[in-house]
């Protein structure tokens, strides 16, 4: 087994991505459709100031998993702050400490968008 590399999404990548997103909604027993997905993350994922950014988890030459975030804006605290919309690795490769690994990712690059806090939802039933 290689050495996994956590790096920002490329346009290449979008097919993998997009079936990487359906195993994640199939995770989340959530109801998901792959029609016009692509094109609508590269929209939003390459535009020239992005609505989206998105590191994947890359394997031997494969993507094995994904985290997206945005830079949001809280009114309560009239700052900005970054929201973790997604975060998901295949099952063969949770418990190697890669999602810590692409937290702590976000965590950087949340600073260099002069953003100190991070945000995250996920399903109770999500325990690993």
């Amino acid at each position: 087994m290689g050495k996994a590399q956590i790096r920002f999404v490329k346009q290449s990548d979008l097919e993998e991505l997009v079936n990487l997103c359906e195993a994640h909604a199939l995770y989340e027993k959530a109801d998901f459709s792959k029609e016009g997905i692509k094109e609508k993350l590269q929209k939003h994922l390459f535009a020239q100031t992005p609505s989206l950014y998105c590191l994947v988890v890359e394997l031997n030459s494969k993507l094995i998993g994904y985290a997206t975030y945005m830079k949001q804006f809280s009114t309560w605290d009239a700052n900005f702050y970054v929201y973790m919309d997604c975060l998901f690795l295949n099952e063969k490769s949770r418990g190697l400490g890669l999602g810590e690994k692409i937290m702590n990712t976000i965590k950087e690059e949340s600073i260099k968008l002069g953003c100190d806090l991070i945000q995250w939802q996920t399903p109770t039933f999500n325990s690993g």
